[in-house]
């Protein structure tokens, strides 16, 4: 059982409605000091999808470990798609520049990690498609560029955000049960934190 405890979120700071001090909607996907617990999605680009096997789900989940044990990367909820991840997460200490940064660490080193794990494995039209989204600065481009931050600020749309994501593999045919989808944390829901998960998941109290 992977239990780290139980964190209590702070309350969200007022947003200030004067348009030179912050402005919500050009603010809108992006980790600010405003929310402490933010909703994330990971793309791949062109939808592929590539985590259909253990190997490259393994490699979102030691790295999501690993910045646990060594950035203070909280976990409150994950779900790993084929083509796609969404997760729940915040820094331990509600540091926002701290996660921004810890989160550009983790999106980096998964983008190289699953890029070279395409070139050695991948169809050759999915090494196609990375580098024919490559850019400037970069041969290969593994994530699409946005990871759509949403602040969550209450409980009632956590449970929003919660239920959504241990939903996906339903909504998609996948599963009949959220908690039969192997990389999710739902069963570790379900169970109460009692069945292991791949992932370190630290539980909220609003």
């Amino acid at each position: 059982m992977l239990w780290h405890g139980l964190l209590t979120v702070p309350p969200a700071r007022p947003k200030v409605s004067s348009s030179s001090a912050y402005n919500p909607s050009m603010e809108r996907y992006r980790i600010d000091s405003y929310s402490s617990v933010y909703f994330l999605t990971y793309s791949i680009v062109e939808w592929l999808p590539i985590f259909v096997s253990s190997a490259t789900c393994q490699i979102i989940t030691d790295s999501l470990t690993f910045c646990h044990r060594e950035k203070y990367l909280r976990i409150n909820a994950y779900v790993i798609m084929p083509t796609h991840i969404h997760m729940i997460a915040f820094d331990a200490d509600f540091d926002s520049e701290r996660l921004t940064k810890t989160l550009a660490d983790f999106r980096k080193f998964t983008g190289r990690k699953l890029s070279d794990y395409c070139i050695n494995h991948g169809p050759s039209c999915f090494i196609a498609t990375l580098r024919d989204n490559a850019t400037i600065d970069r041969e290969r481009r593994f994530w699409q560029p946005s990871r759509h931050p949403v602040g969550i600020d209450g409980e009632e749309f956590w449970q929003q955000k919660l239920d959504y994501l241990h939903d996906n593999p339903c909504r998609k045919g996948l599963v009949s049960s959220a908690h039969y989808w192997r990389y999710s944390s739902a069963n570790w829901y379900a169970s109460e934190g009692r069945e292991l998960v791949d992932v370190p998941i630290t539980q909220i109290q609003w």
